[in-house]
């Protein structure tokens, strides 16, 4: 007999049939964190060791830790001075490993605004063109290094030694500015070193430190507002008036003393002294005026010495031997320093025993002993 529907199914399961079990989907999800957390842990582990190994930085080998930065006036100027003072420059530079940056001033538009501007662009080419490079050091061309065996590391930019030098709670404007550096900054947080004269701030020589606030504060300064101000020393007080109105570039500032950077040809406050870092003619005219022709001063012999002392004496005083009663340990001092860069070069060593002589013999009623004249004949003007 045949029903007409199918009988029901018993709505309960019967006993012999087990329920399934999730183990083995269980087992998988476990394995899958394993590996997931396995290679999230190798990942942080090849991220510190690449990260001790590698400096931490991603600079590359090879970088220089400093390039010094010279606007050049190729109009205002002759051709050997300007030979000069890129030889100046390249010589120190090699032998710390340095690199060096020579743009001119035709390089940047600067909209009709005075040429002194042009150290603003150029610092920011060469944080462009050098961009692991820690240091940028803008040394204006009317300056000499004059102590070849001082690093800017060490010098100035040690945090300890930077914080030894810093002049603190000092007005930004002398002498009775009522903006001043602040007295509890540290040295690793300082990103521009610059000086201060009896006017105000320097910038004939002064320190960035790589960074995203370099380019700000680069960026800051050039802006066409300040260069369009016509203010009276054009970018000099255009970087009075950022720094005393822009708490954000004054606390990465600090000043040194002159004469550890920025020192000037003169006898006041701030006048080079014998082992110097650095020489600068900003105050006395020298060959920083563009009415200046630099070829009344400067003889086109081609020993190199005697280019160089031509070019000392345009800058004056100690070097210049003329001076009545003035010893020649001055010159000495740089015939040494000459000496060295050329003695590390493996150029030549055969002076040092000229320079000796020379070092430790004062002038007689102004002029230079026959023996020493005799010997300098070739590269001293004795007028």
């Amino acid at each position: 007999m045949h029903l007409a529907y199918p009988s029901r199914k018993a709505s309960n399961p019967p006993a012999y049939l087990a329920p399934r079990s999730s183990r083995f989907p269980m087992l998988r999800r476990s394995r899958a964190k394993t590996i997931v957390l396995c290679a999230c842990a190798i990942g942080v582990v090849f991220f510190i060791l690449s990260r001790i190994l590698g400096g931490g930085d991603g600079v590359p080998s090879g970088t220089p830790p400093v390039v010094i930065v010279t606007v050049m006036d190729t109009v205002g100027y002759s051709k050997e001075y300007q030979d000069s003072v890129k030889e100046n420059r390249i010589q120190y530079a090699r032998k710390h490993g340095y690199a060096t940056f020579f743009p001119s001033i035709g390089d940047y538009d600067l909209h009709g605004s005075p040429n002194s501007w042009a150290k603003v662009p150029a610092a920011r080419h060469a944080l462009t063109k050098f961009p692991h490079t820690e240091y940028v050091w803008v040394l204006e061309q009317n300056a000499l290094i004059m102590n070849p065996a001082l690093k800017v590391e060490d010098h100035i930019m040690n945090p300890k030694r930077l914080e030894s030098l810093m002049i603190k709670d000092q007005s930004i404007v002398p002498p009775d500015s009522v903006i001043k550096t602040f007295s509890s900054l540290k040295g690793g947080n300082i990103d521009f070193v610059l000086t201060q004269d009896k006017d105000g701030l320097s910038q004939a020589s002064f320190i960035l430190r790589r960074g995203e606030w370099s380019k700000f504060f680069l960026d800051t300064w050039f802006d066409p507002l300040y260069r369009s101000y016509n203010f009276q020393k054009a970018d000099t007080h255009a970087l009075e008036h950022i720094v005393q109105w822009h708490p954000t570039i004054l606390s990465k500032l600090a000043l040194v003393p002159q004469n550890i950077m920025n020192a000037y040809n003169s006898d006041a406050a701030g006048g080079y002294k014998d082992g110097d870092f650095v020489k600068s003619t900003r105050d006395n005219g020298g060959l920083s005026s563009h009415n200046d022709d630099p070829n009344l001063y400067y003889d086109n012999s081609s020993n190199p010495y005697h280019q160089h002392i031509s070019m000392l004496r345009a800058i004056g005083s100690p070097y210049d031997l003329r001076t009545a009663g003035r010893p020649t340990k001055s010159i000495g001092i740089w015939i040494s320093t000459r000496l060295a860069d050329r003695v590390f070069l493996g150029e030549s060593k055969t002076l040092s025993s000229v320079y000796y002589l020379e070092l430790h013999t004062p002038t007689v009623n102004g002029t230079v002993p026959p023996i020493l004249a005799k010997l300098f004949d070739r590269f001293v003007f004795y007028g």
